[in-house]
Order: structure tokens, then sequence, then C-alpha cells
């Protein structure tokens, strides 16, 4: 039997008395309830900032709903209708969205951490013990027209989501199911699928520029259209290096004792155009003045390393450690650090003698996401690169170049940018 069952509305005044009692609950206080919403009628009511972790939202109505910034971990929200909800933020961590509707919701930079999007089915007995069928918009769990830009998707289930022209941009999306998922149109531009299952999903016309899919399962994957430029999979992105004759590390030592003898003995490092993945960790070592342009250093461990004057124009650093690193009058012109960790690294100028200095250059580089949280800034060119949704907490920016540069979501201390150059700079908020 079939048939839909009936929703019952509530407004904001009562709304906010069972979240308080949930929250009370949660903190274990006298009086506090869980929050059993199942079936409500939620629709344009705001429940941002609020802790709704493990609250039953099951078939409920939430359609334009500010969700923005709750915390939904543990909720079950099977089938429920989220069509306009705001869920900038929140969090939804083993989250059961099975079923559940995300048509046309704002879901940018939501940590859906081992959430299920699988498509369900919502039933139950009535008196009799006969099973009903409760009819809800859509039954697989359609996420089309989302946006889910920056969200945190990893180890998700999204197996038989329909997910038409949904935007995944620099969704982080490691380990993901998206068995059979229907996502024609979608935009995975920048977005980290490494390991993720997408054996039977439907691609076709979807955007993966600068996707990352090493190790991705794609049997029987429909790609026809699909825009496939700069996306990193398990193919070499660039030159071997088994071609360079030795092992990158005795390279290495070879290249510190070039500089360290003034050019007398060892040899310099020439890494243009390789694909270093898979190589030894590079971290604390000495390659000042390396040359590496264009080379793909992907997720490779560069804690503390020595790269003063080195040019690494339009190399591939995304996802990369560089935490502490000296990287005084390095050339990153055009170069990808989307997600790397440059945390307290050193980018001032380069002293080569009382009048001279050497700057360092991120002139049109990406750095989405990236982690400059207390690095030295000074005198830096970011002129026209895009640090979206960067960490500059604790920068020192003084002088800093950030001439028609994107910084949308960028976290930055007010005072720390007075003497920085803006002109054209978009999206800031301080």
């Amino acid at each position: 039997m079939t048939q839909s069952r009936p929703l019952t509305r509530i407004d904001q005044a009562q709304l906010d008395v069972v979240v308080k009692r949930h929250e009370m609950f949660r903190n274990a206080r006298m009086g506090g309830s869980r929050a059993t919403l199942s079936f409500f009628d939620l629709s344009g009511l705001s429940l941002a900032g609020r802790d709704l972790a493990h609250a039953d939202f099951v078939g409920s109505a939430m359609r334009g709903a500010n969700l923005a910034g709750a915390r939904l971990d543990c909720a079950a929200m099977f089938a429920c209708d989220l069509r306009q909800a705001n869920l900038e933020n929140a969090s939804l961590v083993k989250t059961d969205l099975r079923g559940a509707c995300l048509r046309g919701a704002v879901l940018i930079g939501a940590n859906l951490f081992e959430s299920d999007l699988r498509d369900g089915t919502l039933a139950e007995t009535d008196r009799g013990g006969n099973l009903k069928i409760l009819q809800v918009e859509t039954q697989p769990t359609e996420a089309s027209g989302a946006d889910l830009s920056g969200a945190n998707l990893t180890n998700a289930r999204l197996s038989g989501a329909m997910a038409l022209h949904t935007d995944f941009t620099d969704a982080v999306m490691r380990g993901c199911k998206l068995i059979r998922a229907t996502m024609r149109g979608a935009n995975f531009t920048g977005s980290n699928l490494e390991g993720a299952d997408l054996s039977g999903a439907d691609l076709r016309g979807a955007c993966l520029r600068g996707a990352v899919l090493t190790g991705a399962s794609m049997t029987m994957t429909e790609m026809a259209g699909a825009d496939t430029e700069d996306m990193l999979s398990d193919q070499p992105a660039g030159l071997s290096p088994d071609g360079l004759g030795k092992p990158l590390d005795e390279l290495a030592r070879d290249h510190t004792l070039w500089v360290g003898s003034g050019g007398a003995q060892g040899a310099k490092l020439v890494l243009t155009g390789y694909d270093l993945r898979g190589s030894p960790s590079l971290a604390r070592m000495c390659l000042t003045m390396v040359v590496a342009g264009g080379a793909v250093f992907y997720g490779m461990n560069l804690e503390g390393v020595q790269l003063q004057a080195a040019n690494l124009e339009g190399a591939d650093l995304r996802t990369c450690k560089l935490a502490g690193a000296d990287l005084r009058g390095i050339n990153l012109k055009r170069a990808k650090l989307n997600n790397a960790d440059l945390g307290g690294a050193n980018l001032r100028p380069l002293m080569l003698d009382e009048k001279r200095a050497m700057r360092s250059d991120l002139e049109g580089a990406k750095l989405r996401y990236v982690n400059l949280s207390g690095a030295c800034l000074r005198g830096v060119s970011f002129a026209g690169a895009d640090l979206s949704f960067a960490n500059l907490l604790g920068a020192d920016m003084t002088k800093t170049d950030f001439r028609n540069a994107k910084l949308f979501g960028a976290r930055v201390e007010r005072s720390a940018m007075q003497t920085a150059n803006l002109e054209g700079a978009a999206g800031l908020k301080v």
C-alpha cells in the first residue's frame, strides 16, 4: 500500500523550544530531551548554528530552511526534503541522508564525512501490521543543482544518487562511493576523488578539470563528453623519475653539495616536467635554486625544505606539506597549491646583497584552501592569484601584492592587510 503521510507544521518559536531541549539533552542537563521532528514541516525556519547532532528528522520537509553552521552529525535525515536549504559550513558527519532531496541546496564547505546519501525507501507498518510505503517526491538521493563546492565528502556513500549539474568544485571526496550515481554535467573542477569508486557512474558531460582521480575505480564509468583537461590520474603526468639515472634522494644530496660548494662539487638538480609522485620525502632537504618548472609534487612531504631562489613555475604542489619551508625568492608563477600546507613558511624577499633582493613570485597561482597561517608573506606577489578560502590568519602581509587576486572566503585579520596592495582584489571579507 502506498500513501502520503501528512506533515505537522510548527513555527519558529515552537522549534526553538525543541532545539533548546535537545541542546540540554546533548549537554546532559536536567530537563533535556532528544529532538524528534520526524514528519514535521520546518520549511523556511532557522536552525543556523544550532547543535542537532543525533536528532530525528526522518521524512521532514526543510525546504529553504537555514541550517548554516548547524551541527547535524549522526542525525536521521532519511528522505528529508532539503531543497534550496542553506547548509553552508554545516557538520553532517555520518548523517543518514538516504533518499533525501538536496536539489538546489547550498552545502559550500559542509562536512559530510562518511555520510550516507544512497537511495532509500521510507516504510512503516500500520495498526494492522501492513507495510505502507510513504511517498516522498524523490526516492533516490537527489542533489541536482546543489552547491557542494569545498565540501568534505570523504568516505561518503552516494551510490545511486542523482546529482545532475551539481557543483563539487574543490570538494574532498577521497574514498567516496559513487557506484551507479548519475552525475551528468556535474562540475568536479579541482575536486579530490582519490580512491573513489565510480564504477558504473554516469559522468557524461561532466567537468573534471584539475580533478584528482588517483586510485579511483572507473569500471564501466561513462565519460562521453567529459572535460578531463589537467586531470590527475594513475597515468603519468610527466616524465618518469626513472629517467633521472639516480634515486631522487641521492640526486638531492648531490644538489646540496653543489649549493654548499658554490658549484665546484656535486650537480645541480633539474626536475623540469617530471612526475615525482611516489618519490622519497624531500622534507628538510636543501634544494636552493633547484629548477622544477611544471613538475608534479602532488601530495609530497616537503616540510622544512629549503627552496630559496628555486624555479617551480607551473608546478603541481597540491596538498603538499610545506610547513616551515624556506621559500625566499621562489618562483611559483601559475603553480597549483590548492589545499597545500604552508603554515609558518618564509616567503619574504631573498637578499642577494645590500642593495638587491629577489622577491617570491606567486603571480597567477592557484591557492584555494591553502594554509598560510603564520607565514611571512612580506613583499610577495600574489597578483592575479586565487586565494579563495585560504587561511591567512597570523600571516605577515607587509607590502604584499594582492592586485586582482581572488580572496573569496579567505580568513584574514584586518590589521594585517593595512599595508598590503589590494587594488582590484575581489571577495575579501575581514
